[in-house]
């Protein structure tokens, strides 16, 4: 996605893409972090009112196409701004929101810490998700799985110089082994291109399947959609399902944060399913 100047912009672009995807039988649609009003932006001035009035569209939206949408977006709890990813159902419906956990330096200056794992069900299936700079945290894709989720959607907003963004395009970026080694399907969204002050986005929004094969991959220049068929009986978390029984001596200390993972997800009304390891 290559982000617009307004939000009302950026949801004209959304509605499009999400109606378009639809049509081809998507069952769940990933937009990048902050689509809603791009990222580099001052979000102090984006109100409340503003992001409340973006939820109500985005749930309509959902609604019409009847299709599972996750959107980033900047949320609020009182006066204070969260950088989210929305999950929205079939029905429109707002099931989950999960917080930026670990902030760049450009997010501390609007957005206040998550506190919570991502976990939640899209028709069913158990997923997760981490925000851009948080592909650096391998715990808060470990955890998750181990309580479940096959698939991880990863929402990003590239905010590098040219030189950087260049090194991370063909997806050298360490997203292929995160799917493998805990294998399950890794779903990443990008902003693409030029995104001013001289800064750019290197794109390379990508499908991974949880053997590490690159599914379906966008280019570094142009906004796109795309698609992969996700088969989730390969999806079978393996590595972290071993990695609760084996060494044995941590077996009770996986029990102790894997228990205060569900406690904090209930406080967030999200049931995750019983852990069979």
């Amino acid at each position: 996605m290559k982000f617009r100047a307004s939000v009302s912009e950026n949801l004209e672009w959304i509605a499009d893409a999400t109606h378009r995807a639809a049509k081809n039988g998507t069952d769940a649609i990933l937009f990048p972090e902050c689509a809603v009003t791009g990222y580099l932006c001052d979000f102090i001035r984006v109100s409340k009112d503003t992001v409340d009035r973006a939820v109500t569209a985005l749930g309509k939206l959902a609604r019409s196409a009847r299709c599972n949408l996750l959107i980033g977006c900047p949320t609020f709890r009182g006066s204070t701004r969260f950088n989210s990813l929305l999950v929205l159902n079939r029905h429109g419906r707002e099931i989950f929101r999960y917080s930026k956990i670990h902030l760049t330096p450009r997010d501390a200056r609007f957005f206040a810490l998550g506190n919570s794992i991502a976990y939640f069900h899209l028709d069913g299936i158990a997923c997760t998700a981490i925000i851009c700079h948080e592909r650096r945290y391998p715990e808060l894709v470990r955890l998750p799985v181990m309580l479940g989720a096959q698939i991880l959607f990863h929402p990003n907003a590239g905010l590098d110089s040219w030189a950087v963004s260049r090194t991370k395009r063909g997806g050298r970026d360490g997203i292929a082994v995160r799917a493998f080694e805990n294998q399950i399907y890794y779903v990443f969204a990008n902003s693409v291109g030029p995104q001013g002050e001289g800064l750019w986005a290197a794109g390379d929004s990508k499908i991974v399947a949880p053997d590490s094969k690159i599914l379906a991959l966008a280019n570094n220049r142009d906004e796109m959609i795309i698609q992969a068929k996700l088969d989730l009986s390969k999806a079978g978390r393996k590595y972290a399902r071993e990695a609760i029984r084996q060494p044995a001596f941590l077996r009770a200390q996986w029990r102790s944060i894997l228990l205060a993972c569900r406690r904090r997800l209930s406080r967030a009304r999200v049931r995750p399913q019983t852990c069979r390891a």
